[in-house]
């Protein structure tokens, strides 16, 4: 009973008209959902169960799609459950979660991205030298850094938050991002110094790599016979659309906490929309499609399932 009076609560203030529309919104959100985890998984499976697909490159991808499928999870049944529910409340000890898994799962894809980058850089510029540097142990580590390094990272804010006195209990979304520091009293010195060092690590500095390595990729590629040119274009524009969303989205998330009553409720609740069904969806559908190898097994894979069902109908 004690434990339950401690319990701090927060009211996700968000949302729009959920008693009209509550039906609505939890079909069409829940939907998404399904359509998000079956397209990520099933990319994911084909690349696992296929042994050609198991190079740096697709390993890059399936952890990436794999990151999509977590990402979509820490968020969307929550939704689901706020939009049947009375009253849109969630605990700040759970709203910190959310947070930590939001900012760790979406800054791991910066660092992704850059493995990627690195990938195809070695694999266009240095291809003689390709499975000596991109051995077994060095994807494990570029894996391990891209998730451990923006856990530390989200974990001291979190922490931090969780220290911090709040006086407000109104968070302006529908998920616990960044606007959770709208809630405390006095943001402290520590989050807002180690807000800045995580932007500059997790997001500035993965970018900049990333841009200068693809730059190096096109100036060589360019100054190469046509064959590596469309080697760089086939395998290095996925990915660069993958970054030029993610990276929109980023900045539309660092700078909404930063704008309060002054940005209508319908367009910052739409704007949140396009976070959480933008980028889960559009990277199974870049890689799914965009990506030769890949999309050649999915084919393979769907005919295979076709002519299950065919067989089992008939």
């Amino acid at each position: 009973m004690d434990e339950e009076l401690n319990t701090t609560y927060v009211t996700l203030d968000g949302y729009i008209e959920v008693n009209k529309y509550r039906y609505v919104y939890f079909c069409i959100i829940f939907t998404l959902y399904i359509i998000i985890i079956c397209s990520n998984s099933t990319i994911v499976y084909v690349i696992w169960i296929h042994k050609n697909l198991h190079e740096p490159m697709y390993i890059f991808i399936a952890a990436l799609l794999l990151n999509c499928l977590l990402y979509s999870t820490n968020i969307y049944p929550k939704l689901l459950i706020d939009f049947l529910s009375e009253k849109q409340v969630i605990t700040y000890s759970a709203c910190l979660f959310q947070f930590f898994m939001f900012y760790t799962l979406g800054s791991s894809e910066f660092f992704l991205l850059a493995a990627m980058a690195y990938d195809r850089y070695v694999a266009i510029c240095k291809p003689l030298e390709y499975p000596t540097i991109m051995n077994k142990t060095t994807v494990i580590i570029f894996l391990v850094v891209s998730w451990l390094i923006p856990a530390v990272h989200i974990a001291i804010q979190a922490i931090a938050s969780a220290e911090a006195t709040l006086c407000n209990f109104n968070l302006k979304g529908i998920f616990c991002n960044n606007a959770v520091y709208t809630l405390h009293c006095q943001r402290s010195r520590l989050i807002t110094v180690f807000g800045v060092v995580a932007l500059l690590d997790l997001v500035i500095l993965p970018m900049i790599f990333i841009v200068f390595t693809y730059t190096t990729i096109f100036i060589v590629s360019y100054q190469s016979c046509k064959e590596i040119r469309k080697k760089a274009a086939e395998t290095c524009l996925p990915h660069l659309l993958v970054l030029i969303s993610i990276s929109c989205l980023s900045i539309y998330d660092v700078g909404i906490a930063r704008v309060e009553s002054d940005f209508p409720k319908v367009a910052r609740l739409l704007m949140t929309l396009q976070l959480l069904l933008y980028h889960p969806l559009f990277n199974p559908f870049i890689y799914g499609l965009k990506m030769k190898e890949i999309s050649k097994q999915l084919k393979r894979f769907f005919c295979h399932i076709m002519k299950i069902n065919f067989s089992l109908v008939y």
